[in-house]
């Protein structure tokens, strides 16, 4: 039995902020239409007749709605949807270090793995690689060829009671076509108005229909050129300058004073360095107490050089009338690189010896500073992700209903690599013992196979440092991750009994999973060995999960619906079991006036990483006990003993048409979160218990000596309550010449996001970018206005993209830093409001020359005003979370179906 394709409508309400354009896909769209009787909807394990409405809201885009808008790729669709925020798409080192090349889906802010991401209706492998916050996600980069999705179905209220753990904010589901026949390709080509900037996409559909069954394959190839900071810089020098350069500076023991830091008495500002004098000049004679800053911005990219390869195959096999068999295979290989600096700052604060032949001190120094800087070439990131998917179903037809059994095998294998500085061999480098030949036992400094490092600025003049003892002291950290994913799952839906509205269905099943993730290490990290990355244990886990639940959907009369479910799941040892409900009404008041209803509780279970991982990362703190700030390594280690984060959600709205083909749709959601699951921070550790030698590592005195490392964990410690209203509106105007205009707006406002955190105390973040607590970038609204025109074979249409105005709690209005998140005297920074509009002009080349082949010209561009992002004084100057860098985006693209 097929799944109906033609979106109901109210799907067709919720899509129009993409519009529909329906001279891109008639043909499949007719052959789609025909046999259809029963579907299955997203949020429910019952089929429904063609009429039915979700209790639940359901957002619906169909196929032909994501070309409207240009998407390459699933992120340029999440992109836009005004109920995302926070996801991680952009490559920003600063906050998404080691996740280039992949991107994912923030449902209300509340974490990217708080969404749970279906393909037909199947769970997913997370991404193997996790956030800086430790959140492992499903990629949606890797997830299928954007040719094969017949269209994206979202719950917006949460699903835990249905499909389980991570459905806390919602469920995104990508169906792909059913019995397609025929073959498409299509060829895109985008340019970006900064840069080297641009974008080709090859893709390939194939589908054949015999007696018995099916067979389809897609394949789509995607190359984009990165896009650097310095190809439009949106940050400040400033908001990328670091403390430590090459030129550099040099902490210098003066009697009666203590240690200061010396700007590099060779020079700094003629050789690229930005000078920060911290006394007067003269308050030494002959050297200046300061700093030497490094621009490392125009390094980074806001764009990373991306290869992406996607393969998709599906077979289905009638074994018999009331007998369906499916198999599914897909595989991505998605390469990607992200430039970075010439090298990370040294933290270590290594000693140049007084007999170094070119200290000028005459002293020991502590080195603050890189071992290469300006002038030199950056030293990128590589990330290499391989996702394997398989997933296999029966499917038999009964008398009053249907069952299934399926099994779905899928893993993710990815490879992060970035060079640092080792820190052993960087000291054997200033003591004149480096280079790769060099016998620190037997060796003598400076001479032979035995070369000194010189970290100071007449490097860049006369007494340069050769490549043979910068390689002795390069290496790279290298994390092999991998993430296995093992699902068996069966439900059977039967009609019960008969009601007023019809018969009321039931929906029973079972699903056991096993999730398991892994960690590598090189051995160089092992040993913690590297200067800025540090290192990190390798580590390997898994979580058993058995699981039951049941549907119960009642007609109770022709004009109400109820559907309730209950979800029990068990997890064994400290996580240990839990059960969901749901409880969701549609109640059609007229034929043009319905309302809808639902509350639900939910639940996320503490990660394979977050039990059992962990990752290490330097840190400015304060030590209480010396009174002095310190570059201390943090050790994030799993907690077995982590609980489940627990919620509440809750959704009332209409659907209303006043007139014909004028539709109005609201909706107010809710949902209340305990329990949430955050790192401990590593200052409160060290002002709370400074001299606990299990959580603080000191060197020399365990009580007194200087800190070395924090040991910290993950603990359930939050609170968040988020809330907000949903408003879709279409209306469908058709003239006698001119064509058919629709005019849709689509806006998602938010009320609440009241945090309560450990360290930032109780934060209101709504329209706030929480930077300083654990909540993400939240302004208040996201607005989407369109319009769609459509005559013969000409289309257009037109969006305008709203974003409003918020604070940034890392910023104050008069341009100092706000101390843990206050402004003392000042209001924050304001983030200004943005507006982008994007634009499609397509022409039925088919239709317009007669050809039995369909031939269909896109031409159109994304921000076509070329507006930049608001200004942000961070790191690369704007917000990744919630603003694109790229500016104007021009593509075109040529569809050919056979």
């Amino acid at each position: 039995m097929k799944l109906k394709t033609r979106i109901s409508a109210i799907a067709a309400i919720v899509s129009s902020q993409f519009l529909v354009l329906p001279q891109l896909a008639v043909a499949q769209e007719q052959q789609a239409n025909e046999e259809v009787e029963l579907i299955m909807v997203t949020g429910s394990f019952v089929r429904r007749s063609e009429n039915f409405e979700s209790p639940s809201p359901l957002a619906v885009i169909d196929s032909v709605a994501i070309d409207a808008i240009g998407a390459k790729n699933i992120a340029d669709i999440t992109q836009t949807l005004t109920i995302n925020t926070g996801s991680q798409n952009n490559p920003d080192a600063f906050t998404q270090n080691a996740t280039a090349g992949t991107s994912n889906i923030n449902l209300r802010g509340l974490g990217v793995a708080s969404t749970l991401v279906l393909l037909n209706n199947r769970r997913q492998v997370v991404n193997a690689q996790p956030t800086n916050d430790g959140l492992n996600f499903v990629d949606t980069s890797s997830l299928v060829p954007m040719i094969a999705i017949n269209r994206m179905e979202v719950v917006k209220d949460g699903a835990s009671a249905l499909y389980g753990s991570d459905a806390v904010a919602g469920v995104v589901n990508f169906i792909t076509k059913r019995n397609y026949e025929g073959a498409m390709m299509s060829f895109d080509y985008q340019d970006g108005a900064h840069g080297d900037n641009k974008e080709y996409v090859v893709q390939g559909l194939w589908g054949a229909n015999g007696d018995k069954g099916n067979v389809m394959a897609a394949i789509s190839y995607t190359n984009r050129s990165p896009l650097f900071i310095s190809d439009r810089r949106l940050s400040r020098p400033q908001d990328d300058t670091s403390a430590l350069g090459n030129p550099g500076s040099y902490f210098l023991t003066i009697p009666g004073v203590g240690a200061l830091p010396i700007i590099d008495p060779y020079g700094c500002e003629e050789f690229g360095g930005y000078p920060d004098l911290r006394a007067p000049s003269g308050t030494i004679p002959g050297l200046e107490v300061g700093l030497c800053g490094f621009d490392f911005g125009p390094y980074y990219s806001y764009v990373a050089d991306e290869s992406r390869t996607n393969i998709y195959a599906q077979a289905t096999y009638e074994v018999s009338d009331d007998l369906t068999w499916t198999t599914e295979f897909g595989y991505a290989r998605n390469r990607a690189e992200r430039g970075g600096a010439p090298s990370f700052p040294i933290l270590t604060s290594p000693i140049v010896p007084a007999d170094h032949p070119q200290n000028p001190f005459g002293a020991p120094v502590a080195f603050f500073g890189r071992a290469e800087g300006n002038g030199f070439d950056g030293d990128p990131a590589q990330t290499e992700s391989d996702t394997f998917r398989f997933n296999t179903a029966l499917q038999g037809i009964m008398d009053d209903g249907f069952w299934e059994v399926s099994y779905t095998r899928a893993v993710n294998d990815f490879l992060f690599k970035v060079p640092d500085v080792l820190n052993t061999e960087f000291n054997l480098a200033l003591n004149g013992l480096g280079g790769g030949q060099c016998n620190p036992l037997t060796g003598t400094p400076g001479e032979g196979d035995c070369e000194y490092f010189n970290p100071f600025a007449n490097s860049y003049t006369t007494a340069p440092n050769s490549q043979y003892v910068v390689d002795s002291f390069t290496g790279e950290e290298v994390i092999d991750s991998r993430a296995d994913l093992e699902v068996f799952e069966g439900f059977v839906s039967f009609e019960a009994f008969e009601m007023g509205g019809g018969a009321a269905s039931v929906a029973l099943g079972a699903q056991y999973r096993e999730e398991k993730l892994s960690q590598d290490y090189d051995s160089l990290a092992n040993q913690d060995s590297f200067t800025f990355v540090i290192g990190n244990p390798d580590f390997e886990g898994s979580l058993d999960v058995w699981a039951a639940f049941g549907e119960l959907a009642l007609p109770v009369t022709e004009k109400l619906d109820v559907q309730i479910a209950v979800r029990y799941e068990d997890y064994g040892g400290a996580i240990g079991d839990t059960i969901d409900p749901k409880l969701a009404f549609s109640y059609r008041a007229t034929d043009n006036f319905s309302l809808r209803g639902s509350i639900s509780t939910s639940f996320r279970a503490p990660t394979v990483f977050l039990r059992n991982g962990g990752a290490t990362s330097l840190q400015q703190l304060i030590d209480p006990v010396q009174g002095a700030q310190a570059f201390v390594a943090v050790r994030a280690e799993g907690n077995e003993d982590l609980t489940p984060e627990e919620s509440t959600a809750y959704n009332v709205g209409f659907s209303f048409e006043p007139v014909d083909d004028l539709s109005i749709e609201l909706d107010y959601w809710n949902f209340e979160f305990k329990n949430l699951i955050i790192q401990e921070n590593a200052q409160a550790i060290l002002n709370t218990d400074p001299t606990n030698p299990d959580r603080v590592i000191r060197a020399g005195d365990p009580l007194t000596g200087p800190v070395l490392q924090i040991n910290s964990t993950y603990v359930n410690a939050s609170s968040l309550e988020t809330a907000g209203l949903d408003f879709v509106s279409s209306y469908k105007i058709e003239t006698d010449g001119a064509g058919t205009f629709t005019p849709s707006i689509n806006a998602t406002y938010i009320t609440k996001y009241d945090l309560a955190d450990p360290q930032a105390g109780n934060v209101d973040g709504a329209g706030r970018r929480n930077f300083t607590n654990i909540g993400v970038s939240s302004p208040e609204l996201r607005m989407n206005v369109g319009l769609n025109w459509n005559t013969g074979v000409h289309a257009a249409n037109v969006f305008v993209r709203y974003i409003s105005s918020y604070d940034d709690d890392q910023n104050c209005s008069d341009g100092t830093l706000a101390t843990g998140g206050v402004c003392a005297t000042n209001s924050f920074y304001e983030i200004d409001s943005h507006v982008t509009i994007d634009a499609q002009y397509n022409l039925d080349l088919g239709a317009l020359l007669e050809s039995d082949m369909s031939y269909v010209l896109s031409i159109g561009g994304i921000n076509i005003t070329d507006e930049e992002p608001p200004q942000l004084f961070t790191n690369s100057g704007f917000d990744s979370k919630v603003h694109d860098p790229r500016g104007r985006q021009i593509y075109a693209r040529l569809a050919v179906e056979f």
